[in-house]
């Protein structure tokens, strides 16, 4: 055992190439994450996640404020070092063009809020969170901002299958606010996930306070916080008049328009000159099946395929449509139909979805 396990650490790469990763270990990270949609069929199955309002007793659970901020804050973290720590594949991060900045900034504004905002300032309670969700998470965002500190450093990934851009009509100037329109809907789907969520910690706030006032010793509850494990199903109104999970769907345009405003990105090959690095071309990517469409449409349209970014959405999607059918199996449970109102978990009207 002692032999197999050495064996298995003496063929990683060392941390010198992790940190931030050279451009082959950018080629077997977004290699081996571009499949992450095939773990997420587990989800599908086992309804068991011990987090939040489906958290349950366990000495393995965590804080749930500590446990979150732990697990959202490691992609930000991972991104930043990667991103100003000198590389000889890369060029320097003050080197770097605008666009590839503003990708990390709309990255890190988005975690400071989940990984600081939510949880310590937004959220009145958050449940124990289980070591292997939390665990999990790190996981996934190490390998997703990896991805991205490979892709904003201007790594070239020659992709499987190629497509050969078409010289026919000339490119239109539509494909061109691409990424303007791809920011206003980052800007869009931030906001809106928000302020579902703040709707959401309202409707928390004010059933704790009315179960509070009923109680004729008016004793707070689990250890002085009164809000704690008090969930409540949002009225049929405003965000959640359709769906249940309308922060979910937010967050999947944030993401979108992530990956428009990625196709400003300018890969290595295309710096001047006078930025000197070693060739950052990575040995080539065979694509998963379900993201050749993406490598198609960017070809079509003459943009580059902001390919970590397009990964991103779709595991982020995989990752939470099965966390959402779950969520409201869990609502009908708790409330009743009546009161999910026949409104689906992101799709409106469908039970199943």
């Amino acid at each position: 055992m002692g032999a197999t396990i050495s064996t298995c650490l003496g063929a990683l790469p060392p941390a010198v190439e992790l940190f931030p990763p050279s451009p082959t270990v950018y080629t077997s990270v977004i290699c081996c994450f571009q499949y992450f949609p095939l773990v997420t069929a587990i989800q599908w199955i086992l309804s068991w996640h011990p987090a939040g309002k489906t958290s349950s007793e366990s000495i393995f659970n965590i804080p749930g404020r500590i446990a979150w901020s732990a697990m959202e804050i490691v992609g930000p973290i991972n991104l930043i070092y990667s991103m100003v720590t000198p590389s000889p594949y890369a060029p320097s991060f003050t080197d770097l063009p605008v666009s590839n900045i503003l990708i990390v900034t709309l990255y890190c504004t988005h975690y400071f809020n989940r990984a600081i905002i939510s949880p310590f300032f937004s959220a009145p309670s958050m449940s124990p969170i289980h070591a292997s969700i939390m665990v999990f998470a790190m996981v996934f965002n190490w390998f997703n901002s990896a991805c991205l500190a490979g892709w904003l450093r201007g790594y070239t990934v020659p992709i499987i299958p190629s497509f050969t851009a078409s010289s026919g009509s000339p490119r239109s100037a539509v494909v061109d606010l691409l990424p303007t329109a791809g920011v206003i809907l980052f800007a869009i789907g931030m906001a809106g996930n928000i302020y579902s969520e703040t709707a959401l910690f309202r409707l928390r706030r004010e059933e704790a306070e009315k179960r509070a006032a009923k109680k004729a010793d008016d004793q707070p509850r689990a250890g002085g916080n009164m809000f704690h494990k008090v969930y409540v199903i949002p009225p049929s109104r405003g965000v959640f008049r359709y769906i249940l999970y309308p922060h979910y769907v937010f967050e999947w345009l944030e993401w979108i328009g992530f990956a428009l405003a990625g196709t400003a990105v300018v890969p290595f090959s295309a710096l001047p000159a006078s930025v000197s690095a070693t060739s950052a071309i990575t040995p080539p990517l065979v694509l998963a099946p379900w993201l050749v469409p993406a490598a198609w449409a960017a070809n079509k349209l003459a943009v580059p395929l902001p390919l970590p970014a397009v990964v991103f959405v779709v595991n982020a999607v995989t990752n939470m449509l099965p966390h959402a059918r779950w969520g409201r199996k869990w609502y009908v449970e708790k409330f009743g139909e009546n009161g999910v109102a026949g409104r689906g978990a992101v799709v409106p009207g469908c039970a199943w979805m």
